[in-house]
Parts: C-alpha cells; structure tokens; sequence
C-alpha cells in the first residue's frame, strides 16, 4: 500500500527490501541528499528494512543518524534536535506482526503533509531518485540515547514532584513494542519504582496479544490493573504513537478519553486554542468551552491535525485513537506526554480516573462501513443533506453533519472503495441509528 504518509504491507507479500530501498531513495532525493534521521519499532523484520533504508537514503547522498529501536514521537524530537530535513520511521503501527512500512517526516519533525507526500510518491512511481556516485555516497552515524531529550522535555512540563509525591501505583503494557523503554523511564521518574508494574516493556516484537490497544485486544490486561491494586493502567500500540487507559477498577475508558483527560489538564495549565479531527468525539469541543478556549477540527489525519495546530497556535490538539499532540514536546502523537498530563491531572486532583470520567460529558461512537463507488459520493452527500436539512454543514473532509448533541461523519477510504460512517450521540442506540440510516442511503 503506497500513499502520501508512506508504504505499508505484509512482509515478503508486497513488502520486500526492494520497496524499501526505493522508497527511501525517493525520500532522499526529495531532501536533496541532506539529513535524515531513522528509526524503527521493535517487529523482528524491522532489523532487514532498516539495512534496506540506509542503503537507500546513502545512496542519495544523505547523512543519516540513526536512532535504533525508538517510538515514532522520538523521531519527531529527535528531527527537530538535530536539524534534519527529514525522517523515517519503520513501522506498520497498529497493524499485525506479518505487517511493517515506512513512515515519512519533514523537517518540522512532524509527518508528511499530504502535498509533501504526494511529491514523494512521484518520485518513487517516476524512478527518478538522485545519481548514484562513489564520491557522493553519504554516511551514517548512531545516535546515543536518543530518548533522553524526549525524557527530559516532558518530566519539564509536569509537576513531577508532585505526581510522586501521590505514589500512585502504575500499570503499563508495551507489548513487546518500541515504547516500553521510554514508558519505564518516564514513570521510574514519576512514581516509585516497587510501584511500577510493566507488561511487555522489553522492545522485542513480542506480541502477547493484538497489537492494537483497543477494548477487544485488551481484555486480558484490563483486569490486572485493579488485581495489583494499581490507581491506572496505560497500554502502548507498537510505535508507541497512541494510548489506551484503563481505570482503577479496571475498565477500559476508550481512546477517545485519553485526549479528553489529558486535554483536562493542559487547559488547567495554559489556556488556549484546541484542534482534532472531524471523527473525534465532541468531549473535547465541551471541555475547551468549560475552560472558555477556542475549539477547532481538521480533516483526518496526523498532518492535518497538525497544520490546523499550528494555524491557530493551539496548545493540545490530537486524535481520536488516542493520540495526545503537544506541540512543547513534538508535532506527532505522543503518549508519553498524554501519561505525564494524565498523572498530574490524578495528582492535583486527588480524584480517581473513574471520577474524572464520570465528570465528562456522555457520547457514544459507532462507527461502520458501506462500500460505494467515489463517483456516487457527490449524490450521496447531497441525499445526506436533504435528508437533514436543519444540520450544520462541513464538507472539508466528506461529509459532517452536526446536531446541537450529535454528529455524523462519512468520509471515503484512500485505499478501498468504501466509506467509513463515524456516528456519536448521548447513547449507543442514537448512534448506531445514526450510522445505520446512513448506510441505508
């Protein structure tokens, strides 16, 4: 699957070294030979498309430091710290352990937008990548702790004192991912260490359960927060680019609640605007107003969360999948800042993550998929508006429909022919409704 945010696939059935090499030699040709930073997650393929990257970034000419085994937010920090004009991230995300890709950064340490993307993905399906020359080969050098910026940036943003000071009982689950290291160092530094119980935290592309942190895939960790007495449990995807939280009693509370909680705080710390995308829950939109702050949506996707950031100077912004941007600490999802806010959120509140969540407001997402041709998605969307007239219009990403208490969005996949059908509403039966007639024109 080639697209403006990079290549993915399962590997040895489309994903080879070859797509590799070509891919990072059209990266390096788009930076003109210059800098680029590299790093990977923990999937037992990583070690072969990591050779196949640097042969091809070298053979543009470029200066590659590299990181090793690093979640995708290091990445980000580590561009911007060391002045690179870009960056790739080895990784296939949330997706199963057959599956690996590159993801590509800019010079601002954040993903390719969707036109920087583009241009990439012309030069790789145009071939036409920078000569190959003996004297013009570039060369790689490693970076040494290349987490410890990232470390010390976030344990700066936090009352870190005060978070110890509560010793709160922490669980976490790496997974066998690239964010275990990290997770640990952060919370040996904001917790006491008998207090800590890791799950995974060793970045061996171990998956003990599916890789995604969602509901289903957690069912068996859920539990062990509340059996080790634990105040909350955080669960890592394997780049470590999203968080899932689970609460005292060890209910899972939803991606989703991850941004709210930690957007709870940051607004505590620093009033300011706040930006998500189109699909995520409208907790967000309720807690920037409580705090009197400016809300604002982007279309989907990391890129443009980002650039509608940085258009209205947010202070948080972020996803949906449980994705916390804090632009004092990277341009890219991070959970370990979302872990800092969220303990000190605990800490200064002294309430339990259970009472914070019974203090937001209540929506239900449902989210489904209909297949459709794009050609019939101009009707589509116009049969949608007849349909409810009275609805504020946003057509900047699909199609939103807004209600004073519920919303719906339908958007088309860039790489099936289906749209995806995202509803929320007070309760689940609303939203499933919602979404249901939708599907049915």
């Amino acid at each position: 699957m080639v697209s403006v945010s990079g290549i993915r696939g399962i590997v040895g059935a489309g994903l080879t070294p070859e797509a590799a090499v070509t891919f990072a030699r059209a990266l390096g040709t788009y930076v003109e030979g210059k800098t680029v930073v590299i790093g990977r997650d923990s999937r037992p393929s990583g070690m072969m498309l990591e050779a196949a990257v640097l042969a091809g970034l070298l053979s543009c000419g470029c200066q590659v430091r590299h990181l090793g085994i690093v979640p995708t937010p290091t990445v980000g920090v580590a561009i911007r710290e060391l002045g690179a004009a870009g960056g790739i991230q080895i990784t296939a995300s949330h997706n199963p352990a057959p599956y690996n890709g590159l993801k590509l950064f800019g010079p601002r340490g954040m993903v390719l937008t969707a036109a920087e993307g583009a241009e990439v993905v012309r030069l790789h399906t145009a071939a036409q990548f920078r000569p190959l020359d003996f004297r013009t080969a570039g060369a790689a050098e490693h970076v040494p702790d290349p987490s410890s910026r990232h470390l010390e940036t976030i344990l700066n943003l936090v009352d870190a004192s005060r978070i110890r000071e509560k010793r709160l009982r922490i669980l976490v689950d790496a997974n066998g991912g690239a964010g275990g290291p990290l997770a640990v160092d952060l919370l040996d530094r904001l917790s006491w260490q008998h207090l800590l119980t890791t799950l995974g935290c060793e970045p061996d592309g171990a998956f003990v359960h599916e890789p995604e942190p969602t509901l289903e895939n957690l069912k068996g960790v859920a539990p062990l927060v509340a059996e080790n007495d634990c105040a909350i449990g955080f669960a890592l995807d394997p780049d470590a680019d999203r968080l899932a939280i689970v609460d005292e009693r060890g209910n899972y509370i939803g991606e989703e609640l991850t941004l709210a909680l930690a957007t709870e705080f940051r607004l505590h710390q620093q009033k300011g605007p706040v930006v998500v995308n189109m699909s995520t829950s409208r907790v967000i939109a309720d807690i920037a107003a409580r705090h009197g702050c400016s809300f604002h949506r982007s279309a989907v996707g990391e890129a443009n969360v980002v650039e509608k950031m940085l258009e209205v100077g947010a202070v948080i912004g972020g996803e949906g999948n449980g994705g916390v941007i804090d632009p004092r600490v990277g341009l890219v999802r991070d959970p370990f800042i979302g872990m800092a806010l969220v303990l000190n959120l605990l800490a200064e509140t002294g309430k339990t993550v259970s009472q914070l969540v019974a203090e937001l407001p209540t929506y239900h997402i449902w989210k489904t998929r209909k297949a459709i041709a794009r050609e019939e998605l101009p009707a589509l969307y116009d049969a949608l508006t007849r349909r409810w007239p009275e609805t504020q219009v946003n057509r900047e990403d699909g199609l939103r429909l807004d209600w004073p208490d519920r919303w719906v969005h339908v958007r088309p996949s860039n790489t099936e022919p289906i749209v995806r059908v995202i509803a929320e509403a007070p309760t689940e039966e609303q939203a499933r409704d919602l979404a249901a007639e939708v599907v049915s024109l």
